[in-house]
């Protein structure tokens, strides 16, 4: 009945047929050069696939939202404009009053519907919300006190001439699509085929194609080419925990990628001097608000650069791509050395949305013996002054950011407000003209809110830098105050070491990956200091995020083997990439851009799961399916996979 309805409509419309369409723009691709010997079809050679296939007929460029649907408009586009339109809208039966009065949804919007008095139409009164409702009708204009100025369709009604139930939904659904009623997440996660339907979710996702559709549009236009690279890969060293599958040969994996990182430079060796990709990246490690094991990145690699023209060419993008979403972005980002984001934001991705740096009072109380014993003893500050903001310390908080303070192990938290007598309160840890002297010193008003860490230096910084944040998230949200300035706030942290030791083994790593090329004037540091050793590395950092990182790679072979050699990695694990490097590899460099952090940031969410379409959960499970899943027996043998025993 429907679609037979539907056919009507538009036949009284003059809009059936469609090969009416007037013939779209053609843009043709120049070659700077053709290939040898290559052949491009002419008109006079053109493959003709269908019968009524001719050079006359070209299809029509999509404008109308509900082109090649049953439906003739959304039910979030009609106005007074449309008044007397015979329309056909699609949706989820959203309310019902009456057997008379329905309100109808889709992904655009809502549209109430009147069915007259004496109209015989199927029953609506059984028929349970979400449900799935076609129908045809005019479009009249409401009653002046009728009108709703907060719905973009206040202003009309569908007088209903004929409706259908396409689907029945359940009766018991497990909740409803009520913004004021919202589920908890963990119910959310399981339905999310039904959460995605939430205004919310709609904009994110539909912001998020707009946004990737922007990303490829700068990089096609200058010249990048999109290629995909294979997820089924080898296990390599020297990154994070990865992903392994099985394979019918015995003893033998594949590896999900972690990145395209490797390929990406083999595409710069195979002359491919411009690539990218958007990449799906797997790596196994526990879910947070701002990491999925599964999330998706801008992969971007160019041949013959340097660390100045890939910032150039990632502030070009970004301003590009972020045009329809801000009001403005600088047109340059602010930029910070590794050293100076630890020192005064005790963070290698400091929010700068916000003031107050930590500030280094070291030298006032390295003298003191009670911390004579700590290897590579550091202490800061972080003074909250009351007249600049409105600042309290409550137990609770005091003790939520103790919680924070275990994670340190090696450094120590003081926080207390400042009384008048807080020089005799603190000298079981400092002495008396110690703590005098940091009133002093650092300007510290009676009432201030102060913490200090101290211990080894870098984790007494980072502790203060987690410390940093988490008390401003506290006093926003407790006070209401605005400390954080809106808006997008970009930053490059640039100069990173090239090595780290890993706080497990005590090892060398890389701080990067061990592609990473170090700085040309340190060198000679690799072996006698290899810790001082700076690399071609740089991080974007947005709002506290790093939402980006790359770096300037490795071209020589034989400076590759010798990185390989401070870390102590097995050249053969990595040989295809030595070969590769000595076949004639140009200079090249690149960076990825975490698109799921980029557009959390952008759509104020907490978390990258409400930008994802169907993420994990916190324990890397798919709430949907519940994922991961047993397989049978069969299936586990043709893996050669012993199946475990004593296990519920």
């Amino acid at each position: 009945m429907f679609k037979t309805l539907r056919r009507s409509i538009w036949t009284k419309l003059n809009l059936w047929d469609l090969r009416a369409a007037p013939k779209p723009h053609k843009k043709l691709l120049q070659y700077a050069k053709k290939p040898s010997g290559a052949q491009f079809a002419t008109d006079s050679q053109k493959t003709v696939y269908l019968i009524d296939d001719t050079d006359s007929e070209s299809p029509k460029s999509p404008r109308n939202i509900s082109r090649y649907t049953t439906r003739t408009h959304t039910c979030g586009e009609l106005t007074k404009n449309n008044v007397g339109d015979k329309v056909i809208l699609c949706g989820w039966l959203e309310y019902q009053r009456m057997n008379k009065f329905m309100v109808l949804r889709d992904s655009y919007g809502e549209t109430q519907l009147l069915i007259p008095e004496g109209k015989n139409i199927v029953s609506m009164e059984e028929v349970p919300y979400e449900s799935i409702i076609g129908v045809s009708g005019t479009v009249v204009a409401r009653p002046k006190e009728m009108v709703n100025k907060n719905q973009t369709t206040g202003e009309i009604e569908l007088q209903v001439d004929s409706l259908e139930v396409v689907n029945k939904a359940r009766s018991n659904l497990p909740f409803n699509i009520r913004q004021f009623q919202k589920a908890k997440e963990a119910l959310r996660m399981q339905y999310r085929y039904m959460d995605i339907r939430f205004p919310q979710m709609q904009r994110n996702l539909r912001v998020r194609s707009r946004l990737l559709m922007k990303l490829r549009e700068f990089l096609i236009e200058n010249h990048f080419v999109d290629v995909e690279t294979p997820t089924l890969f080898k296990a390599t060293p020297g990154g994070a925990q990865e992903f392994v599958v099985p394979t019918r040969f015995p003893g033998k994996f594949y590896s999900l990628a972690q990145s395209p990182q490797q390929f990406k430079q083999m595409l710069m060796a195979g002359a491919l001097d411009r690539y990218f990709q958007i990449a799906k990246c797997y790596r196994d490690e526990s879910a947070r608000s701002d990491r999925q094991p599964e999330f998706t990145q801008l992969d971007i690699e160019l041949s013959f650069t340097d660390v100045e023209a890939i910032i150039q060419l990632i502030e070009e993008l970004l301003s590009y791509a972020l045009a329809d979403f801000v009001e403005k972005i600088p047109r340059s980002f602010l930029r910070m050395s590794y050293r100076d984001a630890m020192e005064n934001y005790g963070s290698d991705k400091p929010d700068i949305s916000f003031d107050f740096k930590l500030q280094n009072c070291t030298s006032l109380l390295e003298n003191n013996e009670k911390f004579a014993a700590v290897e590579d003893f550091g202490a800061y500050l972080l003074v909250f002054d009351p007249k600049s903001v409105p600042c309290t310390l409550t137990k609770s908080v005091k003790e939520n950011l103790l919680q924070t303070a275990r994670q340190f192990p090696k450094a120590k938290l003081v926080q207390s407000v400042v009384a008048k007598d807080w020089p005799t309160k603190m000298q079981n840890l400092f002495s008396t003209e110690e703590a005098k002297e940091m009133l002093n010193r650092f300007s510290i008003t009676e009432g201030s809110v102060l913490f200090i860490c101290y211990g080894t230096k870098k984790e007494a910084s980072l502790l203060l830098g987690r410390i940093r944040t988490e008390y401003v998230q506290f006093l926003e949200q407790s006070a209401q105050v605005k400390i954080r300035k809106s808006g997008l706030h970009f930053l490059w942290v640039v100069d990173f070491p090239l090595f780290e030791i890993n706080g497990v083994t005590g090892n060398l790593q890389s701080a990067h990956h061990p592609f990473t090329a170090p700085h040309a004037e340190d060198l000679d540091l690799l072996n006698q200091d290899p810790l001082k050793v700076r690399a071609l590395a740089y991080d974007l950092v947005l709002n506290g995020y790093e939402i980006g990182g790359g770096s300037i790679r490795i071209h020589d072979p034989v400076l590759q083997e010798q990185i390989l050699n401070v870390l102590n990695i097995d050249r053969d694990s990595l040989q295809h990439i030595i070969d590769m490097l000595g076949s004639g590899c140009p200079p090249h460099g690149g960076i990825a851009l975490g698109l799921d952090r980029i557009l959390a940031v952008l759509l104020q969410m907490t978390s990258i799961r409400d930008v994802i379409a169907f993420p994990k959960t916190f324990e890397g499970k798919d709430p949907v399916s519940q994922a991961p899943s047993e397989l049978p027996e069969e299936t586990l043998k043709l893996y050669h996979i012993r199946p475990l025993t004593g296990h519920s």
